[in-house]
């Protein structure tokens, strides 16, 4: 049997020295052994520490998680601009202060939109709209619809100032606008070359919708070189689905860099709504127009003296171009630059001033841009040769004659292809008529069979044949003669004369 019996002191007393002095060991040991892999001590290796990898910066088209955009916003908001203008006249005031009866709000939003905020008509006008601060000195861009027969114009800023603007200028053939403040040392947005633009880029629209001031939305470029929208004479905008909604006009439309790319100026819509369809004119077609305004009140416009077209891949085999990039010559105008530069009818234009062309909207306003007097080299293709001349630019006449139509009584019958038509002789009274030069020679179009094939490609009571395969015709007798050889299944260019503008027409079966 077993008894417990209890440890003499002495024996505790030394196994307790003998445990701590071990403990004391082994933590001296596990001390040393840490202090040399962290490189406390002289000897022993330290282990490296893996590279601390910093974080990229976020790249200025990266949206979600970066901090980019709400810098931009609050970098060009103060330069944005609220517009208010009154003005006295027929015409109540449409939603937000849009005139009822402002043609550009009645095309873009149509007539239903303004039915429904019809209000008794009043005398006093009043229209909202934005504006960008381009000069620290108080000079401010926007449209011309937004200031476009005021009585009165005031410019709100976002610090709360109010100014009595005065308008130096403005262009209707844009729809640009300049306005002065008398203010000092106000924020300004940097200009961006718009030609470097490519669709895809991220861009901000900064503007009053509504009358909300200082409203961002951020959207993309589109497409670029919008033409034909009728929204102005002379366009080249830039597409966008960034809100742009009533109110936006004249404000910013801005990239990543916080820079100036263009001009907010339309909307196509339905509703009156934004449907992600928007249009800004570009920087740097506002900026040549601010410069011109702020000169000499006014714009001058360089002037070719060409009529063009579009090339179709139809007309390019015609004449010899191996695909449909550039503009057709249809017209030479007497004494004009490309008259006495030797440009011909017929010659198709690819490049101007060192810069491709491949329609006509390029063309015209890469003219109209450069300087009076200057020289500028033209590309063309001639019995499809290449060849270069230099030409030098006059300003565009103040007035272009319109002719009117006529439709002649006696009537002839062509045959051949051209059957579908039925043509009169072109006199000297009849051209007269008609706005044509004396010398002018060529038949009358009196009737075209509906449905046909010159029907289809676009020809008119009224048109004035001058060729046939670009051969001239001098009168009905020869036209008839160049039709008889043409045979049905054989594709017709004629050149044609409406309302004093000429251009080919290819009619192909």
């Amino acid at each position: 049997m077993n008894r417990y019996e209890p440890q003499r002191p002495e024996s505790r007393r030394a196994s307790s020295v003998l445990v701590s002095a071990l403990l004391v060991g082994a933590g001296i040991l596990i001390g040393i052994v840490v202090a040399s892999d962290m490189g406390w001590l002289p000897f022993g290796h330290a282990v490296p520490e893996p590279p601390v990898r910093e974080a990229p910066a976020p790249s200025p088209t990266t949206v979600g998680g970066d901090r980019n955009f709400v810098q931009i916003a609050k970098t060009v908001k103060p330069a944005v601009v609220n517009i208010s203008t009154t003005r006295t006249g027929r015409g109540g005031e449409g939603p937000h202060g849009m005139p009822f009866d402002d043609p550009f709000f009645r095309r873009f939003f149509g007539e239903e939109f303004f039915r429904r905020f019809e209000a008794p008509r009043e005398r006093k006008e009043r229209s909202l709209g934005s504006g960008v601060i381009v000069e620290p000195s108080g000079l401010i861009i926007t449209n011309n619809h937004v200031v476009s027969k005021a009585d009165e114009i005031k410019v709100f800023l976002s610090d709360k100032r109010e100014f009595k603007a005065k308008l130096i200028g403005t262009d209707s053939k844009t729809d640009l606008a300049v306005l002065r403040i008398e203010a000092e040392a106000l924020p300004t947005i940097p200009w961006a070359d718009s030609d470097k633009l490519e669709v895809g880029e991220y861009v901000l629209a900064v503007g009053n919708p509504f009358g909300l001031n200082q409203t961002v939305t951020m959207g993309i470029v589109s497409a670029v070189g919008r033409a034909s929208m009728g929204i102005a004479e002379y366009e080249d905008f830039i597409q966008t689905d960034a809100a742009i909604n009533p109110g936006n006009s004249g404000g910013a439309l801005v990239n990543v860099r916080g820079e100036l790319v263009g001009i907010n100026t339309a909307i196509f819509s339905q509703s009156g709504g934004n449907m992600g369809i928007g249009f800004a004119v570009p920087s740097n077609m506002a900026r040549s127009i601010l410069a011109q305004l702020v000169r000499a009140g006014k714009v001058v416009r360089g002037w070719l003296g060409v009529s063009i077209q579009e090339l179709s891949p139809e007309l390019a085999s015609q004449f010899g171009v191996p695909e449909p990039k550039g503009v057709l010559v249809s017209d030479v105008l007497d004494g004009s630059p490309a008259k006495r530069a030797g440009l011909e009818r017929g010659d198709v234009i690819v490049e101007y001033d060192g810069k491709p062309i491949e329609n006509p909207t390029q063309l015209r306003n890469a003219v109209a841009q450069t300087a009076v007097g200057r020289k500028a080299s033209v590309k063309y293709i001639r019995d499809k040769q290449i060849r270069t001349l230099d030409v030098t630019i006059a300003e565009q006449p103040k007035s272009v004659a319109q002719a009117e139509n006529e439709e002649p009584s006696e009537s002839a019958s062509p045959a051949g292809l051209l059957s579908d038509l039925e043509v009169r002789e072109l006199t000297t009274d009849l051209a007269s008529r008609l706005g044509l030069v004396d010398k002018e020679r060529g038949v009358v179009i009196v009737r075209v069979r509906s449905g046909s094939v010159a029907d289809e490609a676009g020809l008119k009571e009224g048109d004035v044949i001058l060729e046939v395969n670009r051969k001239p015709v001098a009168n009905l007798k020869a036209y008839e003669r160049l039709a008889s050889k043409i045979g049905k299944d054989e594709t017709v260019l004629l050149l044609i004369k409406r309302q004093g503008r000429t251009s080919y027409v290819t009619l192909k079966p």
